[in-house]
């Protein structure tokens, strides 16, 4: 289990406690985080759980992988820090973890 905060764009925070296994999209929609869509069910194929993950976490966190970085051509306002929180799962060493989100899912 591992605490993870959501930051939306405006700045409020959404602190929630995740399980192991499932990905950062998954437990946000469950927690009703606005600004994660996850339009696709957690596919990797729409970009609606687009963030941003702090350079010091980003190993941590894994690289995206070619399907991913592609479906992130298709976010709004993609930088280097650009996740999908669907490919990311949550495991103990995610505790602490912040991720900010984009201003808009589309």
């Amino acid at each position: 289990m591992a605490k993870i905060t959501y930051v939306e764009f405006n700045g409020t925070e959404h602190e929630v406690d995740l399980a192991n296994g499932q990905s950062l999209m998954t437990g946000a929609v469950s927690h009703m985080v606005p600004g994660i869509e996850g339009d696709c069910g957690g596919l990797c194929a729409c970009a609606t759980c687009h963030v941003y993950i702090p350079e010091t976490w980003e190993a941590v966190c894994g690289a995206p992988g070619e399907l991913e970085r592609n479906i992130l051509d298709f976010a709004f306002d993609a930088k280097d820090s650009s996740r999908l929180s669907c490919q990311i799962k949550v495991t103990d060493k995610l505790e602490g973890l912040r991720v900010m989100m984009p201003e808009r899912q589309y």
